[in-house]
């Protein structure tokens, strides 16, 4: 009753802060999904929509007044539609999805608009996110990828200097909270809206993949206001970096000019691989969610180790650098490679074999390679599930590589255990103390046991 009493009184003109206080009641209503079936009809959604600006195309958005009434409707629409599959099916019947897009036009270069833009993308997150037929209708119809693209490049405010390339500026101020929610809202509802993603087809679906990705190397140098926020929002960077087609990621790197940047690798900029290296470090530190929070960066980085030799180069370089210290086995200890290795045998099996995988590519599929910095023990996972175990090398070809054993690796060589990775020393051998009756013995219990398995 009341939610009905709430949208009557919506439906006629009233003051701006009488329909922001029923809004509010409203938003606060709909959060449960008990009092929903008043407010999912047609007519209510409609009232709902008009109030957030939705339905009038040629409205510019101009009275300043109006805008907590749009940013409280389209709360009230996202609690709605995440808690209500008949809203959902009446947004795809209303053609809310085109309405939002429309909205998010209107708010391009205007100012105090950031709210209503940041409800707006978590609208069209929440929609991609609830109803394929919306996320088919953004991708083909909408042009949504082009309209979200855009949106997160406002919200991380990218200046260029070429084509694919963004101004670095290291003295930047860190964004304001409403700029990373608005860019973090636009890139999950990206990612929905490319899923999918990895076949590209045209000359302008590639160019528009590695506009997207240059932007998305720009937020992976962009900080929020908090670590928490950065995070998130490298975190979703990377998730949507996932499904850019691995052809178009090459714009991560660059040619480097000599003020540019520290972080170098054959004239070529590494700034934000490096920021993936470290956010890769930082998820296995965490210990938990692996699954969640490790395999999209994990995967991330093996595909473009597989298809771009300078990032592999120099990933290696940081992951597995020439092997010195032999003494210990290669899941102990606090380096990357360690940390890896450890991962090799972790209980998940997605995370164990994206690790294994990582690893692999970067010794570029070689099973010998492999065994030299993880141990047999390690990789037989790996090795079992591609058919490598007797050695060889994986499908994928890469460029030779001139030798980078050390001295100190060379010399150790014939005494490690390759079953465990590490330097052993040399056993005795058993049978110097033994009688020849005992080594007879010892001979005749094997030949028994030979015939049990044979039988």
């Amino acid at each position: 009753k009341l939610c009905e009493g709430i949208l009557n009184i919506l439906e006629k003109d009233t003051k701006t802060s009488c329909q922001v206080a029923c809004l509010e009641a409203l938003r606060i209503l709909s959060r449960d999904k008990k009092v929903l079936v008043p407010v999912t009809t047609k007519r209510n959604m409609q009232i709902l929509m008009r109030l957030a600006k939705l339905d009038t195309v040629e409205d510019p958005l101009e009275r300043v007044s109006e805008f907590p009434v749009i940013v409280e409707a389209l709360k009230c629409l996202c609690n709605i539609i995440f808690n209500s599959a008949v809203a959902q099916k009446l947004s795809l019947e209303l053609n809310l999805a085109a309405m939002l897009c429309n909205l998010l036009e209107k708010c391009k270069d205007r100012q105090f608009v950031d709210d209503i833009k940041c409800f707006d993308l978590r609208l069209l997150f929440l929609l991609s996110l609830l109803h394929t037929d919306i996320r088919s209708q953004l991708r083909q119809e909408l042009q949504g990828v082009q309209v979200l693209t855009q949106a997160l490049e406002s919200s991380l405010s990218v200046r260029w200097t070429e084509e694919y390339k963004a101004v670095e500026d290291r003295d930047r101020p860190p964004l304001s909270l409403q700029e990373t929610d608005c860019a973090i809202e636009a890139l999950k509802a990206l990612f929905n809206v490319t899923l999918d993603s990895w076949n590209v087809h045209s000359k302008s679906e590639s160019h528009q993949f590695r506009y997207m990705a240059a932007i998305l190397r720009h937020c992976l140098l962009t900080t929020g206001p908090t670590e928490d926020k950065t995070e998130e929002l490298h975190s979703n960077a990377i998730n949507l970096l996932s499904n850019v087609p691995v052809s178009c990621l090459d714009v991560l790197i660059s040619p480097s000019s000599q003020e540019e940047t520290d972080i170098k690798y054959n004239g070529m900029n590494m700034r934000a691989i490096q920021i993936l290296l470290d956010f890769m470090e930082k998820r296995i530190d965490k210990g938990s969610s692996y699954r969640e929070g490790l395999t999209p960066v994990l995967s991330l980085l093996t595909e473009c180790c597989r298809t771009h030799r300078n990032i592999r180069k120099f990933i290696k370089a940081q992951v597995l650098p020439p092997l010195r210290d032999v003494s210990n086995r290669p899941e102990v200890g606090t380096t990357v490679r360690n940390k890896l290795v450890r991962l090799m045998t972790h209980v998940d099996l997605g995370v164990k074999q994206i690790a294994a995988e990582f690893l692999f590519v970067l010794c570029k599929e070689r099973v010998d390679s492999l065994l030299k910095y993880t141990g047999y023990g390690n990789a037989a996972g790996l090795l079992a599930a591609r058919g490598l175990l007797a050695g060889g090398r994986g499908d994928h070809w890469y460029s030779d590589d001139e030798d980078t054993d050390t001295e100190e690796y060379k010399s150790a060589k014939p005494n490690i255990n390759l079953i465990t990775g590490h330097l052993e020393e040399p056993m005795p051998n058993p049978m110097d103390e033994m009688t020849e009756e005992q080594k007879e013995y010892e001979a005749m219990k094997l030949v028994n046991m030979f015939d049990k398995l044979s039988r």
